[in-house]
């Protein structure tokens, strides 16, 4: 039985290339391409792929149209293929619905097996990704195998707040102080703000807070290969 597979992404050099990958696998066959939103969830209701491959992180194909595309197609597995993501991205996409995750620079067998492997029911993720978890002190097992939701990660306004205070490098006590909390208060934050995120590590909710506008990026010198 044939993979009925969809191609999500704005370039259209991406897209040619991937049509060009799969054109030599008989057992895929390319049912559609999206370069936008509305275009893939159009698909998704017509063609009820069995993959959709898309690049996430591109300007309209966020973590909200994978949940959205879930709604519309239950069926369907996602892929994810982007250029070097960051943690926080990663576990975004895998928190909205994204079965498997690879890179745009993995080789041509390594994305045909991501395909392949995810219509059959299996997660798939390229090693390269697995390390950048990894690196920013994610438990990849348990990020992997626990049951996951389509719903998004949702933080109160205090919750916040305790993040934004720990990314300017506030201690626990300071930050008690300044909300006008117990340190005991704090600490119970922190972690619920950790379980929420699946991460462990301060630096991963540092991480968040950059990405999600809770703290300025020009506070901080991340290198770029750990991003």
């Amino acid at each position: 039985m044939s993979v009925r597979t969809l191609i999500a992404d704005h370039s259209e050099l991406a897209l040619i290339g991937l049509r060009t990958v799969f054109a030599g696998v008989p057992r895929i066959e390319v049912v559609g391409e999206a370069r936008d939103a509305i275009e893939l969830q159009a698909l998704l209701l017509r063609e009820k792929p069995d993959v959709v491959l898309l690049d996430h992180t591109a300007e309209g194909f966020g973590a909200k149209v994978i949940r959205e595309g879930l709604k519309r197609s239950k069926r369907t597995r996602f892929i994810s293929i982007t250029p070097d993501p960051s943690a926080m991205a990663l576990t975004s996409a895998i928190r909205a619905g994204v079965t498997s995750y690879i890179k745009k620079d993995c080789g041509i067998d390594e994305i045909i097996d991501a395909v392949l492997d995810t219509a059959d029911g299996r997660k798939f993720f390229c090693g390269k990704i697995l390390e950048t978890l990894r690196r920013a002190s994610f438990d990849v097992e348990q990020l992997l195998t626990q049951t996951l939701s389509c719903a998004p990660v949702t933080l109160s306004a205090r919750e916040c707040e305790v993040i934004a205070l720990i990314a300017e490098g506030l201690s626990y006590t300071r930050i008690a102080d300044r909300l006008h909390l117990s340190a005991h208060t704090v600490t119970t934050h922190r972690r619920n703000i950790m379980q929420k995120l699946g991460v462990n590590s301060t630096a991963a909710v540092v991480m968040y807070a950059v990405k999600n506008g809770l703290a300025s990026p020009n506070k901080f010198l991340f290198d770029a290969s750990e991003a």
